[in-house]
């Protein structure tokens, strides 16, 4: 099985370095007449990305195609499959990476980073057992939001640091009559509720899988503990949160419904700027590190990247010219007209209000998201197996179990494990 085994480089915490971009680069667009077709998800930073690289470099493209969507995580390997493949380019994060590559649908980039060099510098590289499979761009991390007006009007003094912080700044805001749902969190059922179980795990010191293994052990302590967690913050969430995802909880955030909030950092920039709010909200809205368990504690977070790939399935011509196009957007000029919109690893980058959560969250000691390939499974898993237990209706241990059993075959007819 591709990727039984897998060592990672360039992990989130060494992106968060120094400029990645050469000055003074001019843009190289690769082999003429060629197809470009990107498949991508829809948000700001990654159309900036690829706005600017449709600018340089579409003249020179037989066809410059683009999908931005928010289900390119759930149809990338069936576009990716047939030869020719449906894009050229998937624009995808640590996660969807290894689920390209567990069906060997994405090529090695070594050869084309060498021959763009001055456009791409080594903390941008993703590189897996010796090969560059992904250039990131940019990083990301789920992390606090909350609104400073409202926890000085319930009498909370300063930023919750912990999850009984947390809680507690929550349960003032409700007792003092301001809000009864102060909190939201990405709570959907499916990969976002598995999410957040990972992000309250990690915080909790635990381990998906018994080291060197795909055997699981998420029912553990550190997994009650994380779901008893989960359980106490979402008893402050709106009542549908299980069918809020990032666009619901920014819209109720903007909508001064919430004063509390565990979203991306990637959304910090919509929130912050004078569009479908208030001043109210977005002049009292600070982004902050992610809680922990414990005062100075492990972030409840896991830090991301996102960036391009090239696929398997298409011609050596078409996999240059796309790369070529896509990295040279990844340029200054492109981060100062952007700057906001994500927490840049390119050249030009300012960091400003909304990147200070994913700072200080990565700053504190967030885990990477892990990049092995049976982690897909797990989540699939946790995102299907733990609504029961937020609705009451089992315990975490029997949840867990569930979890655990769910992934086990799964893992075996994926061939993780015997």
């Amino acid at each position: 099985m591709f990727l039984k085994k897998i060592a990672i480089t360039g992990a989130v915490a060494g992106l968060m370095g120094s400029a990645a971009f050469a000055e003074g680069h001019g843009a190289m667009c690769g082999p003429e007449g060629q197809s470009i077709r990107i498949l991508a998800s829809d948000f700001p930073a990654i159309h900036a990305v690829v706005d600017q690289g449709e600018a340089n470099c579409g003249t020179a493209a037989s066809e410059f195609a683009r999908n931005h969507t928010t289900e390119a995580r759930q149809i990338m390997n069936a576009a990716l499959t047939p030869n020719p493949a449906e894009y050229t380019s998937v624009i995808l994060a640590n996660s969807t990476l290894t689920q390209l590559m567990n069906d060997d649908l994405v090529r090695p980039l070594n050869d084309l980073v060498e021959k763009y060099s001055d456009n791409v510098k080594p903390n941008q590289l993703i590189t897996i057992g010796g090969d560059v499979m992904a250039v990131a761009f940019m990083a990301n991390a789920q992390h606090l939001f909350v609104r400073q007006d409202i926890l000085e009007q319930a009498g909370v003094t300063k930023v919750p640091e912990t999850y009984d912080e947390l809680l507690a700044a929550a349960e003032a805001i409700r007792a003092a009559g301001i809000m009864e749902h102060p909190l939201v969190m990405n709570m959907q059922v499916g990969w976002n509720i598995g999410e957040s179980f990972n992000l309250v795990f990690l915080a909790h010191g635990g381990e998906f899988f018994k080291p060197g293994t795909a055997e699981p052990t998420v029912n553990s302590e550190a997994g009650v503990a994380a779901l008893e967690t989960l359980k106490k913050l979402v008893e402050y969430a709106h009542p549908d949160y299980l069918t809020q995802a990032s666009n619901e909880t920014q819209g109720l955030w903007e909508a001064g419904q919430a004063a509390l909030g565990i979203m991306w950092g990637s959304r910090g920039a919509a929130i912050l700027d004078d569009e479908g709010s208030t001043p109210e909200v977005t002049g009292n809205t600070v982004l902050a590190k992610a809680p922990s368990v414990e005062p100075g504690g492990i972030p409840g977070a896991t830090l991301w990247w996102d960036g391009i790939t090239i696929s398997r399935n298409v011609s050596d011509e078409e996999a240059e010219a796309t790369f070529a196009a896509l990295v040279s957007g990844m340029t200054p000029e492109m981060v100062a007209a952007n700057n906001d919109d994500a927490v840049w690893l390119l050249d030009g980058f300012t960091p400003g209000p909304a990147a200070a959560g994913v700072a200080a969250t990565a700053q504190g000691g967030a885990k990477p998201y892990p990049m092995i390939p049976q982690i897909g499974i797990m989540h699939n898993a946790l995102g299907n197996e733990l609504v029961d237990f937020l609705k009451g209706a089992e315990s975490a241990e029997q949840a867990l179990a569930d979890v655990e059993a769910a992934y086990t075959t799964a893992a075996k007819e994926a061939g993780f494990l015997q």
